[in-house]
């Protein structure tokens, strides 16, 4: 496994799989490696014969700098679990290689960026679309893989690639979870085991929409919304931030009966740390027979 840390040395090493007719893939993360990366390193195999992994706590899509500062880092660890995933390559970059001196271009799709989640995170979506297109130019991927956990994030993604005429496709991997339901992710490591035993209510909350919907025909999008609201203000522990129902792909906003698959996605704060997560709720096979 090749370790880069300059924006030479993966392009070198990139121009190398290329020569031998290899086509690439890149898994954009932020360290902090867990099962649900090991995941899209999976996907990522599949869809390309050389796989290469970001390791980057990019610093523009924090709005907090204590947050920033929080975030877990053991790039040991990483390296070990990637070595053992047989990653081809790692692009380990400092903040000054990605954000030289005099840097001011910004990436932001409008609309996308700011609303839902965004709304909450200011500037986040701005940040990572930034990063994403800086590493896309840098590693010269031919396929991204993300995660569907932060649903927004992916469509931002899809936006910019399309919008900016990028010549790769993205890719999106099911989200992983604990055997308790709760989705994966990097921030989970800094919950107490109190925090960390609530913050199956977020899984639960959706569970129980999923159920409703299977119930009956014609339920009602909103119904399914104060259900999930309901059932994460019930956990003491949890402080909900939102709930936001949109239209699969689009993420225009959804209401009345249920018809279609309906992307729920859900945020809330535990002591501090923000945890996100969605489901894709179908409706009642009812409603597919009628159309």
């Amino acid at each position: 496994m090749q370790i880069c840390e300059t924006k030479q040395a993966i392009r070198a090493e990139g121009a190398r799989y290329r020569a031998a007719g290899d086509t690439v893939a890149l898994v954009p993360t932020m360290g902090a490696l867990h099962a649900g990366h090991m995941s899209l390193i999976a996907a990522a195999r599949e869809h390309a014969s050389r796989v290469v992994v970001s390791i980057f706590v990019n610093p523009s899509q924090f709005e907090d700098p204590a947050d920033l500062e929080k975030y877990p880092r053991d790039t040991e660890a990483d390296l070990a679990m990637l070595r053992a995933a047989d990653v081809n390559a790692v692009f380990l970059p400092s903040v000054e290689e990605i954000y030289p001196e005099g840097d001011e271009t910004i990436v932001e799709t409008t609309q996308m960026a700011n609303m839902l989640h965004g709304l909450l995170r200011p500037g986040h979506y701005r940040g990572v679309a930034t990063v994403v297109c800086k590493l896309f130019n840098i590693v010269g991927p031919d396929v991204a893989v993300f995660g569907e956990k932060d649903y927004q994030q992916l469509q931002v993604i899809r936006q910019m690639v399309r919008d900016l005429h990028m010549p790769l496709r993205i890719v999106a991997a099911p989200t992983v979870r604990e055997d308790d339901g709760l989705a994966l992710s990097s921030r989970n490591r800094r919950l107490t085991p109190e925090d960390r035993a609530a913050a199956t209510v977020l899984s639960r909350a959706l569970n129980a929409a999923q159920a409703r919907a299977a119930e009956e025909d014609g339920v009602l999008v909103e119904e399914l919304h104060h259900l999930i609201a309901d059932t994460i203000r019930e956990e003491p522990r949890a402080r909900l931030e939102a709930v936001d129902m949109v239209a699969v792909g689009s993420l225009e906003p959804a209401s009345g009966p249920l018809t279609g698959p309906v992307a729920f996605l859900v945020s809330a704060d535990f002591d501090g740390i923000l945890l996100i997560d969605q489901t894709i709720i179908h409706p009642h096979p009812k409603a597919g027979a009628r159309t």
